[in-house]
């Protein structure tokens, strides 16, 4: 059988989507959430040693609908922290990558008031998110103000997602397509709340039935992940994912299918 033919009908690797937050030189990080710069910096190498490019989820996903992903990882950025912008950008630039930077409208210029211990970071503003927008990095909504949806009531859950939207659009003139769910807690109801927003797709952390383009999966990549570790974790990521059937090109063309109805 030849080799194209059989790269058709084998199973596609499920997509490699890495979810970052912070990336600066702290003290204290009781929630394994920050990378530190000279990490990243190898983690990046890391990446395009092995022939790999980071890139938005935006371009990911539109890769993946063509069946041209191959070599692509998402690169995300959760919380929307200012030091995106000094220290994550420039070395994303270096290497050519690009990235998601999920923001909290709601809390523009704020700090991380949700984390009740570790130190307090301070957050993107207007300027920041259009800054970053110019490098070219994908902004995406985190909610308004960063709190698990699955315990919010209707009017709010419509704030965290729909306002939240807008108030990005306003602030940088493009489009908000990606959606990042706070805490990765998600479910049916959540999912269709995206969804209505206008979405066109959202990220999750292990989202069991639920993945798809509305709750993909994401890999935890911390200050512990050296060369090795990252090497295992992509090693076993086929092993403990599927490529959400949503993302699958029908017949070779583009799938944009709902998870839900």
């Amino acid at each position: 059988m030849p080799a194209a033919v059989l790269r058709r009908l084998l199973p596609k690797p499920p997509l490699w989507v890495a979810m970052y937050h912070s990336i600066a030189d702290v003290p204290d990080d009781p929630y394994k959430v920050t990378v530190s710069p000279v990490r990243f910096a190898r983690q990046l190498h890391w990446l395009g040693d092995r022939g790999l490019r980071g890139v938005s989820v935006r371009e990911l996903l539109a890769a993946a609908a063509q069946g041209r992903d191959r070599g692509l990882v998402g690169l995300t950025f959760d919380d929307g922290y200012a030091d995106f912008l000094e220290s994550a950008v420039p070395l994303l630039r270096r290497h050519g990558f690009t990235a998601t930077v999920y923001v909290l409208p709601g809390r523009l210029g704020g700090h991380n008031a949700w984390d009740t211990e570790g130190p307090r970071k301070p957050l993107l503003d207007e300027d920041g998110i259009r800054r970053a927008a110019a490098a070219g990095m994908e902004i995406g909504s985190h909610g308004l103000v960063h709190v698990p949806l699955t315990d919010t009531d209707d009017p709010a859950l419509v704030d965290e997602t729909r306002r939240s939207r807008e108030l990005i659009e306003e602030i940088t003139g493009d489009p908000v397509d990606g959606f990042c769910y706070p805490y990765g807690t998600v479910d049916t109801r959540v999912v269709r709340a995206v969804r209505k927003a206008g979405y066109r797709y959202a990220c999750a952390i292990d989202p069991g039935p639920l993945s798809g383009r509305f709750a993909l999966p994401r890999v935890h990549v911390g200050e512990e992940d050296t060369a090795w570790r990252l090497t295992a974790k992509r090693v076993l990521h086929p092993l403990r994912r599927r490529r959400p059937a949503d993302l699958i090109p029908a017949q070779g063309g583009p799938a944009d299918r709902a998870v839900l109805s």
